[in-house]
This record gives structure tokens, C-alpha cells and sequence, in this order.
């Protein structure tokens, strides 16, 4: 007649003492603690296989998903290890990928942490007119080459504006803007033209971008002969003169 082990329900045969499932011995009380199938079978336990999964998952704690996979199957093999009697092991192996993992989601969101910290510095940086790249100093440099056309114009009345800083530079104080770029950004003038083909040039255009565009808090800034100054936060720089929001005044004398 078969009977059932106390230990985790196996079925046992007529005259079986330990189970094989478990290695429970069938004719120890209910308080004993389970023989280790080591004693009762001579076999030595089984590493588990989620705790070296969690292992190697650990060991790649650098992607994101096998962070998380790494501590969630090694507490399910330390669950697995407590509850089978002396069947299983590799607490070791489980408890290293859960610490592994753990590492890996730490340093993933502090990666991301600090990404966002830098987004955020720059954006204040661009924003703060005591800096080289606040608006307030692109702005004021814009208006500075205006004033220069308006001095050189003034000079040359037969020419009118120039498209060439350096002329400015030389002439009217400009240096900074010579080469075109200044605090991470570049100056260009374009578009001069003329009313008629002999008369002097009577427009042009000023065009202010960030050398690096994907920057996250990058704005294009353009002015022209009426000394109006455009910013567009997004999109192609050359459409800022059409579709630029213009700044005020109360914007550009406290940027």
C-alpha cells in the first residue's frame, strides 16, 4: 500500500523510507528536519539554474533589462534553495546577481540622472545672461553688429552694409566676432542686396546659430537693418527670419 511523504506530498511505495523528491525520511516525526539526499541517497544537490541565470545577468549588469531579470530570478532561486531540502543549491551565485543587478539599475539610473542633470545645467547655462552662451550676451553681440553697419553705412555711403565681419571687426571694434563664431556660436551675415543695381546695399541679414545643434537648449537668433531680433527655438535656422518669434524690449534690456 503507497503512502504519501509529509514532507511535500510525493507519493512513496510500500516499504520506500525516503523520498525521492525531497529525501524526507517517512518514518521521522512531523517536527524532524529533513534528511539531506546527500545522506540518504549518497547524491549531491543541484546548483540552481535560475541562480546562475541570475549570475550571468548580473555579470551584464550594464543592460538595463538583465539588471532587473538578474534580481528577480535570484530571489526566486534563494526561495527555491530555502525551500527544497538540501535538493538545491547556489545561495551564493543567487545572492551575487541579485547585488550585480542592483549595481547595474544603480548605475543605469544615475547614468540617466546625471544626463538629465547636464540637460538641465546647459539650459540654465544658455538662459543666464552672466554667461558666455546666455542670450543676453548672443543678443547684445547682435546688436553690437548692428551698430556697426549703421557706422559703417555711415562710412560708406556709396557701398552701404557690408556681408563681411571682418570689415567690421576691423573698422568698428568687432573683434570678438571676426572669425564669425563667438561664445559657441555663429555669426553670419548673408543677403545683402540692393534696391536698385547700382545703388548701395540696403538690407542684410544676421544669422546667429549654436555650432553644435543638437544641443538640448539651442535656440538660432536673426536680426536684419531694422535692428529687430528673432529667436526660433527649434527648426531649421534659416527660418527664422519667417517664422522667429521677435523679442521685446522689455527681453532684450533685462536678457
Amino acid at each position: 500500500m503507497s503512502s504519501f511523504c509529509l514532507g511535500c506530498g510525493n507519493s512513496l511505495a510500500d516499504g520506500e523510507r525516503f523520498c525521492g523528491a525531497c529525501g524526507r525520511d517517512s518514518q521521522a516525526g512531523p517536527g524532524l528536519v529533513p534528511v539531506d539526499p546527500q545522506v540518504a541517497f549518497g547524491l549531491p544537490p543541484e546548483t540552481s539554474g535560475k541562480a546562475i541565470f541570475s549570475l550571468i545577468c548580473g555579470i551584464l549588469f550594464v543592460i538595463l533589462p538583465l539588471s532587473i531579470v538578474a534580481v528577480i530570478f535570484g530571489y526566486i532561486a534563494l526561495s527555491e534553495i530555502r525551500k527544497s531540502p538540501g535538493r538545491l543549491k547556489g545561495r551564493g551565485l543567487a545572492i551575487a546577481g541579485i547585488v550585480l543587478g542592483y549595481l547595474g539599475v544603480a548605475c543605469i539610473v544615475g547614468f540617466f540622472g546625471l544626463g538629465f542633470y547636464e540637460v538641465r545645467k546647459t539650459e540654465q547655462e544658455f538662459n543666464n545672461p552672466a554667461t558666455g552662451l546666455g542670450k543676453g550676451s548672443i543678443v547684445s553681440s547682435m546688436r553690437s553688429v548692428n551698430m556697426a553697419e549703421i557706422a559703417y553705412v555711415q562710412a560708406h555711403r556709396e557701398a552701404g552694409y557690408t556681408c563681411a565681419l571682418s570689415e567690421l571687426a576691423e573698422n568698428w571694434g568687432a573683434r570678438s566676432l571676426a572669425s564669425g563664431r563667438n561664445s559657441g556660436y555663429i555669426f553670419e551675415l548673408k543677403n545683402c542686396t540692393r534696391e536698385n543695381p547700382d545703388g548701395p546695399v540696403s538690407k542684410y541679414q544676421l544669422l546667429v546659430y549654436p555650432e553644435q545643434p543638437g544641443l538640448a537648449a539651442a535656440r538660432t537668433y536673426c536680426t536684419d537693418q531694422s535692428d529687430i531680433v528673432r529667436v526660433l527655438k527649434s527648426g531649421d535656422p534659416n527660418d527664422c527670419f519667417t517664422v522667429g518669434a521677435e523679442l521685446s524690449t522689455k527681453e532684450i534690456n533685462g536678457s
